[in-house]
């Protein structure tokens, strides 16, 4: 299968990271390649990108993609949350094999790349893992072969009190109730195994008036249900907010660090995060004198999240619901 996947605003990416040359990286979800082939242009001749992904397609279509950048990259097979592992046992496999690479990355890192969410390829016909509602594909919705549990799993043996709790939650999704007692109905005949049965399942549950795609509605109606689900089988909520202090011990005084995010679940945490960081103080407004210690460690660079031009939008629409925000480490 062919893995393409087009990087969302690229010119954004590499303003906030504001790189120079011999700067080293790191691009947390890799993709397809296309921010860390802009990133290693940036970086020449001796910066160092380190790349991490989950999904092993991708890094075999990255690495194809930047083969001639290969004595300055390091692919790795694994998810973002074991970033400080990686970097304190960094594994021999990967595009780059020099063992070397370790002590350039000790004094840390000056830009560390966060794009959450699906990559194109991923919600193309040809994937097959059920991450889009357009074709008829297994319930799985993993990102890669580390994480054991599937939609499938999901749909067909949680409680209706739990597919409503993630379907609110993950999916704000507002007929989350009906959705979740038909899902119920459906699988006392016959397990659930096509991401088609589950598309009729949520059209079903909708108002006659609410069915269907592009009668006044912005988004088709399963969209919520697929997106609680891969948030529920990838746990990328909790992982997320537990990564983002990690990424800030990685980075080096004067580091930058930048995050794409998709919805608001996401912006949610990455902005609160943000926000938190960036006080001297976090004790609550009636004690008068601090008392908690906490000194600031980051520097807000974008008051309100960046998104997409019209013309970008217009190219992948993929990237209209993209939010940027970037911060500097003090």
């Amino acid at each position: 299968m062919a893995y393409h996947h087009q990087p969302v605003l690229v010119n954004e990416v590499l303003e906030y990271l504001n790189l120079k040359p011999n700067d080293n990286v790191i691009d947390c979800t890799l993709g397809g390649g296309g921010h860390a082939e802009n990133i290693l242009e940036r970086t020449g001749p001796h910066g160092h990108l380190l790349a991490l992904d989950r999904d092993p397609r991708a890094l075999e279509a990255a690495g194809l993609r930047l083969k001639k950048f290969s004595k300055r990259v390091t692919l790795i097979q694994n998810s973002y949350k074991n970033l400080p592992l990686l970097l304190a046992d960094p594994p021999e496999s990967g595009l780059n094999k020099n063992k070397n690479y370790k002590k350039r990355f000790d004094l840390g890192f000056a830009g560390l790349l966060l794009d959450l969410g699906l990559s194109s390829a991923q919600v193309s016909a040809e994937d097959g893992r059920g991450f889009s509602f357009q074709s008829t594909e297994a319930l799985d919705m993993r990102f890669g072969p580390d994480t054991a549990l599937t939609a499938a799993e999901i749909v067909n043996q949680w409680s209706k009190e739990d597919l409503i709790k993630i379907f609110k939650e993950y999916g704000e999704e507002k007929f989350a109730k009906s959705i979740a007692e038909n899902i119920i109905l459906f699988r006392a005949r016959k397990l659930l195994t096509a991401t088609s049965d589950l598309v009729k399942i949520i059209e079903d549950s909708y108002p006659t008036s609410g069915r269907g795609h592009g009668q006044g509605r912005k988004i088709h109606p399963a969209t919520k249900v697929f997106q609680a689900l891969r948030i529920a089988v990838n746990d990328e909520l909790r992982v997320l907010a537990g990564f983002l202090p990690q990424a800030l011990e990685a980075l080096a005084p004067g580091g930058r660090l930048v995050v794409i995010s998709y919805h608001s679940l996401e912006d949610r945490i990455v902005k609160h995060f943000f926000n938190q960081e960036a006080k001297d103080c976090l004790c609550p407004k009636e004690i008068p004198v601090c008392v908690c210690g906490h000194q600031a460690r980051l520097k807000i660079l974008t008051k309100k999240p960046v998104t997409p031009s019209t013309e970008e939008i217009s190219k992948n629409s993929r990237s209209r619901s993209a939010k940027l925000r970037a911060a500097e480490k003090v």
